[in-house]
């Protein structure tokens, strides 16, 4: 590799658009059990925001490469790494910043991902499908036939869960907040999708003859949170995994007292804590698996190269359905998107 490889830096916390500098960054050497990684695609998520704001729940040392999620291949091994781990597609790990075009790794550490599965979906497939499938599993016994529902339903996170649970037998209520992306939302097959307003509450005891339903998803705050809590049933859970708008969850007394809702949060990043690295990959292959037989998908708005993210960050500010990426070959990746 060359003298120097550029990544997306910041050296104190702030607003992302004044604190993220593209920076030339010298290769370290190989420690004897590390492999060095080629960046070919990372996204940008809503938490990347939170760990440059300085606002996310854990932080990184300071300075350090923005980013939590990508996908490259192994280009560079230790003296005591095995040839066989050359040119296997891995996942960046979270910690070293995915917004670069190389970083070292130690290879016990390494995620290895389907070889045959585009760049452009495995660049997304970690963080928010593990969050969605999560939600699905951790905090309810779902039946077939059971119905939850979401606000946000076309984010990340929103269409992972649309997926995964219509493989449950699941109906899933999908929030959004313009027609425009209830158009799309039904065109990626997204079932039931209505406008997040005050009338929700009551056709959801008109879709589900009066039942309610089992599960709430929230990850915005504010009224729309207000308004999920009203449409689950009697013993159901109300789960927090994200705050778009920054406003307040509200309780709703009369809910929680005579309906029994349980009003909870999730962290991936706790719940991962907690896991050992065993239970990870178990995991990781729970949600890994229906990509590689593509039974999911997971929409690509836009492709940048990384010496565009001002303006991959501008689009990522923008309503779209599907994420937005960086790319080493941006070409290649939009060509394979068409």
């Amino acid at each position: 590799m060359n003298d120097f490889y550029r990544a997306v830096k910041y050296h104190q916390h702030g607003n992302p658009h004044k604190v993220l500098r593209l920076e030339n960054v010298s290769p370290c050497e190989l420690g004897p059990r590390e492999v060095r990684i080629e960046i070919q695609a990372s996204t940008i998520h809503p938490s990347d925001y939170g760990l440059i704001k300085g606002s996310y729940g854990k932080l990184r040392k300071l300075p350090c490469v923005a980013g939590r999620e990508g996908v490259g291949k192994v280009v560079e091994i230790g003296s005591r790494v095995t040839e066989d781990v050359m040119n296997k597609v891995v996942a960046v790990p979270d910690q070293v910043g995915a917004w670069q075009e190389y970083c070292n790794a130690e290879v016990d550490d390494l995620i290895l991902l389907p070889a045959l599965v585009p760049y452009h979906q495995l660049a997304v497939s970690l963080l928010n499908p593990m969050t969605a499938w999560r939600l699905l599993h951790d905090f309810e016994y779902l039946r077939e036939g059971d119905v939850i529902i979401q606000n946000a339903g076309n984010s990340a996170v929103g269409l992972s869960v649309v997926q995964f649970a219509k493989r449950m037998g699941v109906t899933c209520i999908s929030l959004v907040r313009t027609e425009e992306r209830v158009r799309d939302l039904k065109n990626f097959g997204g079932g039931e999708v209505w406008i997040d307003d005050e009338d929700v509450s009551r056709k959801v005891l008109e879709f589900t003859k009066k039942r309610g339903c089992s599960m709430a998803l929230n990850s915005v705050g504010g009224r729309s949170a207000l308004r999920l809590a009203r449409c689950v049933r009697q013993g159901g859970v109300h789960v927090t995994f994200g705050a778009m708008t920054s406003e307040s969850v509200r309780f709703p007394t009369r809910n929680l007292i005579f309906d029994d809702v349980r009003f909870v949060g999730f962290w991936l990043d706790r719940w991962k804590s907690c896991q050992s690295v065993g239970q990870l990959r178990v995991s990781l292959e729970e949600i890994l698996n229906p990509l590689a037989l593509k039974q999911v998908s997971y929409p690509i708005d836009s492709v940048f190269s990384i010496e565009e993210f001002a303006e991959a960050m501008a689009r990522n500010s923008e309503s779209r359905m599907g994420k937005v990426l960086l790319a080493r070959d941006k070409e290649k990746i939009e060509s394979s998107l068409s």
